[in-house]
């Protein structure tokens, strides 16, 4: 495991890089509005996908790396991100395919980002469709303006609702709630299985 920053218009960013033996893509993951990057699912993820071959980098944003608790602005998020995925695009990720990702805020960032940022592919970990209480306030617009193939990873009693499919989307459900904690193996089943699948035709 590596760590470096990186200098976003909003401070520098923190990434974690793991690498797979053989990496065919590299796959960024954000972490949630109240965490880090040591969320369970996130590092269940993460180890599904060097099984995979699929190089991963966690990456805090500069909030998180300042030690300030509330998160910034979407679009401060989502410049940082973008900055960081341009960094990586063109030193660890060299010449290959970005797959956008995360948890709850950092899957609506890796949404927000995915064309801008070229991504070939969107990983969402409990999107947060509405907050809770709320399904009037819902999110799904972020969703559905992914063109990429998207997987969404969603736990059956998340109080932030279920997002619903669409042509480029699909959601699996698995056991649990916001936190995917019940059942990490079949949140990391199904992303390698996926990543496996949307990867393949690109690394032929």
């Amino acid at each position: 495991m590596t760590r470096k920053e990186i200098d976003t218009p909003h401070g520098p960013a923190r990434v974690e890089l793991h690498c797979a033996e053989e990496g065919v893509a590299g796959l960024l993951l954000g972490h949630g509005a109240g965490g880090g990057v040591e969320a369970p699912d996130l590092v269940a993820v993460t180890r599904a996908a060097q099984q995979a071959g699929v190089h991963v980098a966690l990456v805090e944003q500069p909030y998180l790396v300042a030690g300030r608790k509330a998160p910034a602005p979407a679009k401060q998020l989502d410049t940082a991100w973008l900055a960081v995925a341009d960094d990586l695009s063109r030193t660890w990720f060299d010449g290959m395919p970005l797959v956008f990702g995360g948890r709850s805020s950092g899957a609506r960032v890796a949404c927000r980002t995915a064309a801008t940022g070229q991504a070939v592919a969107v990983l969402c970990l409990a999107f947060p469709e509405h907050p809770p209480g709320r399904p009037e306030k819902t999110r799904q617009e972020e969703l559905d303006a992914v063109t990429v193939p998207t997987l969404v990873v969603q736990g059956e009693r998340d109080p932030f609702g279920r997002p619903e499919p669409g042509p480029h989307h699909e959601i699996v459900v698995v056991a649990g709630d916001h936190s995917l904690k019940a059942d990490l193996a079949a949140v990391a089943r199904a992303t390698a299985e996926w990543l496996q699948r949307v990867l393949r035709p690109l690394a032929a």
